[in-house]
């Protein structure tokens, strides 16, 4: 081993003597070489520094006297001497993988040392110096992951200093909960752990660890600096939490979606228990509430969060305030509860977040806090204004769309393919006329969206106007030939006309290269409605355009549509023909709205449609119903299915459906019960349901006697009350062969579904 040193040593001298007559990078580079050569032949650190600081003194002692022979200023250096000796030996000790960045502040703080270490009686004083210069935490730790040495720097980080070394494993600043790291002087790497400092603080740590090998017992130690990368970390943090927050906002095209996806991002961000939103809608109204997280006691009823009254005053105090300007709550306190901001800039909405148990805000809290603040503001605000977009292209549909209410046994959809416009090319129409007729136009224009919508409701206003002059449907496409050639852009519109006559179960229509409607008798297929064609509107000048009709059987279903329905990118269009065919034959018990959801369900796509879609579902009046059951009480079920069933087939809603049933059986019961009471044999029961265009009348016949009712009936004898609050007519006539029941209700208009409405949603946003 002495051989060994004293080459390692020889070599030296000669390199470090090149490097001070002659300065470059090939003789650094020696000194780099040197230091990989160290670590193979296990030459102590003390052993070299020693040797070098000798060689130095030597050359300083050697180089005065040579000033002072040459007439010089006794006892004074060239400073370059002592910084070309220390680049050199710095350059050496990096192979060493320790940490000598105290080294590179310059000459005057390696004399400093160097003078001190002139002071320190023997190789660990000097050792303990050199480690006590580094500005990084320095650790070194034995083979069992226990800290044995530390420097001041590294207790001033961490909070444990030299005093209670050992810290064996686990370490005290260790955290225990989350998800794991390499503890020190585990592993030899680069990595970054957190701690906690012994003053509570969180704590993010850069870590540079070696492995060697200690020459007295042969055993691994590990020797590695630590540097505080907090605010780095923070930072990191900050960015990947907004980009977060900003790709769950990102989609969301309402303030309910903004909040839905908003707050729990944010909640889980910052770690706190539940985050609140309240929304001023004006000044006059209270407060919408939504709420993220977990909910106290008595903060929420059946519809909805509501709030206490410290809650509500608190933040309506915070809507006040200047936008992203947050407060703590309690405000003042070393813990906080809680913090409270206005959100967005108009000063009607404000946000509560609210942390399990109390806890201290750091200033990277705060920048934290504002920094998602914001960019939830901005997500509110950009909904915020993509909802007012939404309502005034709503209201724009509302206008030129078709009707808001409809006649009876009518359903309709509008499905646009450009969301989130909600508006396009297609549109239908329903006009009752004077004489009872009812018209019915469907029309779809050339291309989507809102050049399409224009161009749509110019000829839709046309077409109904031309309807209310009670014009056939073959004239009504030819005087939108002269309308269409007027607008641009109206070229090629194809459009469905009819005029229905519920009363005789007719229909006169004329198609300008149109889809065709689809018509299924009770339980049967469909039939297409294929006559009456001709060309699309404003195409080619033709003498007169055709007409056509048709027989509405009882009970039968009509469906019009445009192409998006049923044009699909490889499909034949026929096929679609086929499936609405097909769903027909099954939608005797279904009302037309049902009847349309049906063949959406059916007929749509897996991507949505391609097209704009626009239908029309429309229930002829189905044949009377006539049902005698025999006088008993346990036959009234089957009555009640029965009539269920006609009621669907006649388009009758299920509320009112179901109160028309109970006045039904209330009648029959009445007649079981007391029209037969002191009468032997077998008796019946006669019912009949009729309706027509607009009325559902139900007649009830029995040839016995009712019973007279009592001027004060008690709990009982409240039948006919009942009947008279379920119907708006009810007439009951007594005669000597029996009496009638007669009940009728009139069907009200159905109401006209805007396109791809607002779901409702509850306050209560997430778990």
């Amino acid at each position: 081993m002495t051989t060994v040193l004293a080459a390692f040593l020889d070599a030296y001298t000669n390199a470090l003597r090149r490097h001070l007559d002659s300065p470059t990078h090939a003789t650094l580079s020696e000194g780099y070489e040197l230091g990989r050569r160290a670590l193979v032949e296990d030459i102590s650190l003390l052993d070299l520094t020693e040797h070098h600081f000798r060689l130095v003194t030597a050359a300083e002692a050697a180089r005065v006297a040579e000033i002072a022979e040459s007439g010089g200023v006794s006892g004074t250096v060239d400073p370059r001497l002592a910084e070309g000796a220390l680049e050199f030996l710095l350059q050496t000790l990096a192979a060493l993988d320790i940490a000598t960045r105290g080294y590179l502040d310059g000459t005057r703080r390696y004399e400093q040392q160097r003078s001190r270490a002139d002071d320190l009686a023997g190789r660990d004083a000097f050792r303990t110096a050199l480690v006590e210069s580094l500005q990084d935490g320095f650790f070194v730790a034995d083979a069992n992951g226990s800290v044995i040495e530390v420097n001041t720097a590294f207790g001033a980080l961490t909070g444990y200093g030299a005093a209670g070394v050992p810290y064996p494993l686990p370490h005290p600043w260790s955290v225990p909960s989350g998800p794991r790291y390499p503890d020190l002087g585990t592993e030899a790497s680069r990595f970054v752990i957190p701690i906690r400092h012994r003053d509570g603080r969180d704590l993010w740590l850069a870590v540079s660890t070696s492995v060697l090998i200690e020459p007295a017992n042969n055993q691994r130690i590990f020797v590695g600096t630590i540097r505080d990368v907090t605010a780095e970390h923070d930072a990191q943090a900050r960015d990947q939490a907004a980009s977060r927050l900003a790709t769950a906002v990102g989609a969301a095209t309402s303030v309910v979606e903004v909040l839905a996806v908003g707050l729990d991002e944010l909640r889980r961000t910052v770690g706190a228990e539940s985050a609140v939103v309240s929304v001023w809608p004006n000044r006059h109204a209270s407060p919408e509430v939504y709420m993220s997280g977990a909910i106290e006691p008595g903060t929420s009823n059946t519809e909805g969060p509501v709030l206490d009254e410290r809650a509500r005053t608190m933040l309506d105090r915070a809507r006040r305030r200047l936008p992203r300007s947050l407060s703590a709550i309690p405000e003042g306190a070393q813990s906080s509860e809680g913090i409270v901001a206005p959100l967005g800039e108009t000063g009607d909405a404000a946000l509560w977040l609210r942390f399990a148990a109390p806890r201290a805000i750091t200033a990277a809290d705060w920048t934290m806090f504002s920094l998602l603040i914001g960019h939830l503001s901005l997500a509110v605000q950009r909904a915020r204004n993509f909802d007012q977009a939404r309502s005034t292209s709503l209201t724009l549909q509302r206008a030129m769309l078709g009707p808001i209410e409809l006649p009876p046994r009518f359903s309709v959809h509008y499905e646009p393919a450009l969301p989130p416009l909600e508006i396009g090319g297609d549109w239908y129409d329903v006009v009752p006329l004077k004489d009872g007729t009812i018209g019915v136009v469907v029309g779809d224009c050339v291309g989507r969206g809102l050049s399409a919508a224009v161009v749509m409701g110019q000829l839709r206003t046309a077409a109904r106007a031309l309807l209310l002059r009670e014009t056939g449907p073959a004239q009504l496409l030819a005087e939108l030939d002269t309308v269409a050639s007027r607008i641009p852009g109206a070229m090629c519109t194809t459009v469905f006309a009819a005029v229905l006559d519920p009363q005789r179960g007719v229909i006169r229509y004329s198609s300008a290269g149109h889809m065709p409607a689809i018509v299924a008798d009770v339980g049967e297929r469909g039939r297409m409605l294929e006559d009456g064609r001709s060309v699309p509107l404003a195409t080619f000048d033709i003498p007169r355009r055709p007409e056509a009709t048709a027989t509405l059987a009882p009970g039968s279903t009509m469906v019009l549509f445009t192409d998006g329905l049923v044009e699909q990118r490889g499909v034949d269009i026929y096929d679609g023909f086929d499936q609405i065919a097909e769903v027909l034959a099954d939608t005797t018990g279904k009302l037309p709205r049902e009847v349309a959801d049906a063949v959406l369900s059916r007929l749509r796509p897996d991507g949505g449609y391609d097209d704009d879609v626009a239908m029309v579902v429309y229930r002829q009046p189905p044949a009377p119903l006539r049902l005698t059951v025999a006088a008993h009480a346990d036959r009234l079920a089957g009555l009640r299915r029965a009539l269920k069933a006609w009621f669907a087939a006649a388009a009758v809603p299920h509320d009112l459906a179901s109160d028309l049933v109970a006045a039904a059986n209330e009648a029959c019961s009445n007649s079981i019960e007391h029209a037969y009471r002191d009468m032997a044999g077998e008796h019946e029961v006669e019912l009949s349901a009729t309706c027509d265009t607009e009325t559902v009348a139900i007649v009830v016949t029995d040839s016995g006697g009712w019973k007279p009712r009592s001027a004060d009936p008690g709990t009982r004898g409240r039948g006919i009350d009942m009947m008279s609050a379920l119907t708006e007519n009810l007439d009951i006539d007594h005669t000597e062969s029996g009496t009638t029941v007669r009940m009728s209700i009139t069907l009200p208009a159905i109401k006209s579904p805007v396109a791809n409405p607002l779901r409702g949603t509850h306050r209560r946003l997430a778990g």
